[in-house]
């Protein structure tokens, strides 16, 4: 893909990995056109400060909200590729604010797949998690449905030529509302919080999650759930990485919290095919039979009872791993 003739945007954009993508752009592949479309004037105005206009002069910032359906497709028209990575991903904030959360998780993933195709985008990639498998949580519900949507738009585009996938992954290393910046705040005190010493989560960082992104822009026929194959890790393990004389207080799962992470369940295996570094659940609803999907990309079938969880994969980072990755993001950080 050429990116110089094409113009990106991303919803969420001054999150942690529309920031991220951001810097990918500009560093590896600068656009046409970068869109940044997001609530909040701050922490736009520390993105442009970040990325100084005089040096990126592709990239253009929007003041709005994807429950805004107008606002969209003023902001999507002439945009060839769409980011979706807006959402309320706190889940606390989700159980106690359920409509806010429905708004924007759900009818604003709504807005973006009706924008999308009326402004005739190309293609759009809806940023997922790990908790809309299986959900048992409201945050995690929301995001099940805007994945359904995502994958349904795929049926009413007509003759235009706008395609929806879905990339899922789990919580991502280091970014707002991850475990490690409050570990790594807590550490001085000599004690730190686990919920409960059995719990295991997926690690991937963010450079790794937007990388996986922008290959799955390149493959996706639309419909797709994409979810990369990265190790895990035990909860425990980390604080002791983190805070190795620091004494564990064990407080107990939280509401809506999971024991383990789950990105593939049981259910969803039959229709999924795995490859070398990912696995794609293929939108059989759509009529995609997944030999059709194996003769043009290749890829296995998982077995019927194959589940993706954290406390099953074969790929586990130790607690020396976990130093060490630990150790060079402190030291990149300290360097910028």
């Amino acid at each position: 893909m050429n990116w110089q003739d094409q113009v990106v945007l991303i919803t969420g954009g001054t999150g942690s990995l529309g920031r991220k993508l951001t810097e990918v752009f500009l560093q590896r592949h600068p656009p046409k056109k970068l869109i940044i479309l997001s609530r909040d004037e701050l922490k736009q105005s520390e993105m442009q400060q970040a990325f100084p206009d005089e040096r990126y002069p592709c990239m253009r910032y929007f003041i709005g909200d994807v429950r805004d359906r107008d606002r969209l497709y003023r902001a999507f028209d002439g945009v060839d590729v769409v980011f979706h990575a807006a959402a309320l991903k706190q889940v606390p904030t989700a159980e106690y604010n359920p409509l806010e959360t429905i708004r924007t998780n759900v009818l604003g993933a709504a807005n973006v797949i009706d924008a999308a195709i009326d402004c005739n985008v190309r293609s759009v990639v809806a940023i997922s998690t790990d908790k809309a498998a299986n959900p048992i949580n409201l945050y995690g519900a929301t995001k099940l449905c805007s994945d359904k949507l995502f994958v349904a738009g795929n049926n009413y585009v007509g003759p235009r030529r706008t395609r929806f996938s879905v990339v899922r992954y789990g919580n991502v290393a280091g970014s707002r509302g991850s475990v490690v910046p409050l570990y790594l705040k807590l550490r001085e005190t000599g004690r730190l919080p686990i919920t409960d010493e059995r719990m295991t989560r997926f690690w991937i960082t963010l450079d790794q999650a937007a990388e996986f992104v922008l290959r799955c822009l390149r493959r996706m026929e639309g419909g797709e759930v994409f979810v990369p194959k990265i190790p895990s890790m035990r909860i425990a393990d980390l604080a002791h990485a983190i805070g190795p004389n620091c004494q564990l207080d064990v407080i107990g799962i939280r509401p809506g919290e999971k024991l383990h992470e789950v990105m593939i369940p049981e259910d969803e295996a039959r229709n999924s095919l795995e490859f070398d570094d990912f696995y794609a659940i293929l939108p059989v609803q759509l009529g995609v039979a997944p030999a059709d999907y194996q003769r043009r990309h290749g890829g296995r079938n998982c077995p019927e009872s194959f589940c993706y969880s954290s406390d099953r994969n074969s790929y586990w980072l130790s607690v020396a791993d976990l130093r060490s990755l630990l150790g060079l993001k402190i030291a990149s950080r300290m360097v910028a």
